[in-house]
């Protein structure tokens, strides 16, 4: 049997960025995606956000895709969340995900963080988050096609 633990911190927003996420409503959205996603086999380590994006740990299994686990996540999500009319607008997410591999020995940075989420955006909005995360990689950002 194969044993693989590959750790991805995955990061989407709402279309838009539509701050929609509010609290209680983000709080079930969260719980429904903790539960649905064990009945997929997908396993979610934490999970959190703030009023227009999700941030989750993943740890993908040995056939598992990190676009076919983030579309599973985020199809499913949106489709419930619309069901329940839990949203005052459609739920909709942006096409465009961040994600990235996590070593072991940064697995509790991590999770604290993502637990964190609505302490760190008083103090930084998510498109500046966005812009931290993807300078770490400018020579990928210098070999994208105009």
């Amino acid at each position: 049997m194969s044993f693989v633990r590959i750790m991805v911190h995955c990061v989407w927003a709402t279309k838009y960025r539509e701050k929609i996420l509010l609290e209680e409503q983000r709080r079930l959205l969260i719980t429904h995606i903790n539960e649905n996603t064990k009945k997929k086999d997908i396993f979610v380590d934490t999970i959190n956000g703030y009023t227009d994006h999700l941030h989750t740990l993943i740890s993908l299994g040995a056939d598992q895709t990190i676009s076919k686990v983030i579309q599973l996540i985020k199809g499913e999500a949106s489709h419930w969340a619309n069901n329940e009319r839990l949203f005052y607008s459609r739920l909709e997410w942006a096409d465009e995900y961040y994600a990235a591999s996590v070593s072991e020995s940064q697995l509790q940075k991590v999770r604290a963080y993502i637990a964190n989420q609505e302490e760190h955006h008083k103090k930084v909005t998510f498109q500046e988050e966005y812009d931290e995360f993807i300078k770490d990689f400018p020579k990928f950002l210098s070999n994208k096609k105009p």
